[in-house]
């Protein structure tokens, strides 16, 4: 082989020694990663491969590449089997029934010595596999995956054209107060594998402090429905009683019913389904960091109703507007202020710019909770 060239890849934990020709392409490496990895060229993102700069196409030659003898390239992709699993609903997976009309019927089990007792149980039991550890002073978010973070019952070439709008920067914004954790009502090899097909696992800007799959669930029974599965935090506070509780931790899930053991910690995301028509619309996760970071001061998460975030949200932005009103009259009349309210008008105009559309959703979401549980559109948000 005329100037070979020794390289090793990279790829899901495993390194894979490659040989090749610095007048080979990009191209045929990437045929030559798939013969070792079984991930597809068209799969296949190579992180640190670059060409002036930038990720090279792949007619590039590789003596024209960043590439050196015995380099290592880091590589990203899934497997057909692996993407065609992490998109398809687990089996023996229940379908939810009405969320809506769970919440109807729901009784105040939380506080149930029987429930108690699986919790306890489960602490005891169950092991959490430690990613990277708490944080002192961080609260805790506690996130779904499917049509929370992602919609897993569309079709895709790719898994990323899945995920939800906006995922990075939401995780991102979060992690400055919040340590990140994920519960999915499915097994851990189907969470890893989604978190590498969103490329969670990766991302420099935030870290992920543990995984929850199904098995730390407990099973309650509901009148009306009978036996359901739900996601009791208690689990999480007793492995983690130093760092965790009540106070300082949410959960974001699109079944309402995964709260019962915790009604005062879980908030509703808005389920992000048919991504194909939805993505270039969809800003839950963009609203959703403004309230995280809004609540992040607060000693006790438990005062606030999650279910009027978005009003949370629209007070927050109208003492905003009076604050700066005031600075301006303050200006105005010789006073301090100007300096201030310039640096915020990018942030009002953006909320003002999703305002109606903002404002059509909480009529909604007063409209379906007067009718499931009560509550009226003048609801305090702090209790």
């Amino acid at each position: 082989m005329e100037d070979p060239i020794n390289l090793t890849i990279k790829w899901n934990s495993k390194e894979y020694k490659i040989c090749l020709s610095k007048s080979h392409s990009v191209l045929e490496l990437k045929q030559e990663i798939h013969k070792q990895t079984g991930v597809k060229s068209e799969r296949q993102k190579i992180l640190n491969l670059k060409h002036a700069g930038k990720p090279p196409s792949d007619e590039v030659k590789l003596s024209e590449t960043n590439v050196t003898e015995g380099f290592k390239l880091m590589v990203m992709g899934s497997l057909e089997e692996s993407i065609q699993e992490a998109s398809s609903k687990p089996v023996g997976i229940p379908e939810i029934v009405d969320d809506f009309d769970i919440e109807e019927d729901q009784v105040a089990i939380e506080n149930k010595d029987i429930y108690l007792d699986k919790i306890k149980k489960r602490i005891k039991d169950y092991q959490i596999n430690v990613l990277n550890e708490p944080r002192p002073g961080k609260k805790l978010l506690v996130l779904d995956i499917d049509y929370t973070l992602f919609d897993h019952r569309s079709a895709a070439e790719q898994g990323y054209e899945l995920m939800r709008p906006f995922l990075h920067e939401f995780l991102t914004s979060a992690y400055k107060h919040y340590d990140i954790a994920i519960w999915s009502a499915t097994s851990m090899k189907w969470i890893e594998e989604k978190m590498k097909l969103l490329g969670v696992t990766v991302n420099p800007n935030y870290k992920i402090v543990f995984y929850v799959d199904c098995s730390a669930m407990i099973s309650v029974h509901l009148p009306k429905y009978g036996v359901v599965e739900v996601k009791p935090l208690g689990v999480i506070w007793g492995k983690f009683s130093s760092s965790y509780s009540p106070q300082n931790t949410i959960m974001f899930d699109d079944i309402r019913r995964n709260f019962l053991m915790n009604p005062r910690n879980g908030l509703r995301i808005r389920p992000f389904r048919e991504a194909h028509l939805n993505r270039g619309s969809d800003r839950e996760l963009k609203r959703l960091a403004r309230y995280l970071d809004e609540i992040a001061s607060l000693d006790d998460l438990t005062a606030l109703n999650h279910r009027n975030w978005e009003k949370y949200l629209h007070v927050k932005h109208k003492e905003r507007k009076r604050s700066r009103r005031e600075r301006e009259r303050l200006r105005e009349s010789g006073g301090h202020g100007g300096r201030e309210m310039e640096e915020e008008d990018g942030e009002e105009e953006e909320e003002e710019g999703e305002g109606e559309s903002s404002n059509e959703r909480r009529g909604e979401d007063v409209e379906r909770g007067g009718a499931a549980g009560g509550e009226k559109e003048n609801d305090v948000v702090m209790e």
